[in-house]
């Protein structure tokens, strides 16, 4: 695991861990990733999580993924009963998270809510869609935004995924016709950038309340690949 690909720990208590994941870098093995996952650096640092979960031998300790191209703040417990207490929390929506995501197009409006039906595309195994005639194993997802900021034909938002399903804000952007900048999945070819070398998807923060009446808020900072391409597009407003 290369330098760029090291998470680092933004917190530690005796019941999760709180990390930034880099790009790039797969949360656990799985189709052809063999090796190289941020779960192997876990168990390095702490042993005590390969017992835990509900597939601790693939996923110890992981309550909740983030893509391997997007970046940010995931927890992962340390105990069975905090894996227990936050799959709770997570599954029953008491988890507040956070993205920046860049789409392609200009959105008109402040402020939106996607609520459509996210489904696994039939004739492919990982693609998700909101076609529910193409699609299995269709479940509820809702996604809320706001515009942070517009470019010639780009838009940043601050985006509030309300449910947790399989790429989900990849998959409602690309549905209302501004997929993901980079995210050649569900925008293809003209979803692509020059100088943009990854889709721009980032979890800034996730909070929730942890029993005991404590709340917590980590946040992660914009990596600098992706503050360096918004520099380069506020230069050519």
């Amino acid at each position: 695991m290369g330098a760029h690909m090291q998470p680092s720990v933004i917190y530690e208590d005796k019941n999760f861990i709180v990390v930034n994941k880099p790009a790039g870098l797969p949360v656990h093995a799985g189709g052809s990733v063999k090796s190289g996952t941020l779960v192997e650096w876990l168990i390095e640092k702490y042993p005590e999580i390969k017992s835990v979960g509900d597939d601790p031998k693939i996923r110890p300790g992981i309550v909740h993924r983030l893509d391997k191209e997007t970046s940010g703040v995931m927890v992962v417990a340390r105990n069975i009963e905090s894996f227990e207490t936050l799959k709770h929390l997570f599954k029953t929506r008491q988890v507040s998270k956070k993205y920046f995501a860049l789409v392609k197009g200009r959105i008109a409006k402040k402020s939106g809510v996607i609520e459509l039906p996210i489904g696994t595309l039939k004739t492919h195994g990982v693609k998700r869609t909101v076609l529910q005639k193409h699609a299995k194993n269709i479940k509820a997802a809702l996604t809320a935004f706001r515009v942070l900021e517009r470019f010639a034909d780009s838009t940043l938002v601050e985006v509030s995924p309300k449910t947790g399903r399989m790429h989900q804000i990849r998959v409602h952007f690309a549905s209302i016709g501004h997929p993901v900048l980079g995210d050649r999945l569900y925008g293809g070819k003209s979803s692509m950038m020059a100088g943009l070398e990854r889709q721009f998807l980032h979890a800034s923060s996730l909070s929730f309340s942890y029993p005991a009446g404590r709340c917590f808020t980590f946040e992660a900072a914009m990596p600098e690949d992706l503050k360096t391409f918004l520099g380069e597009l506020r230069k050519r407003k």
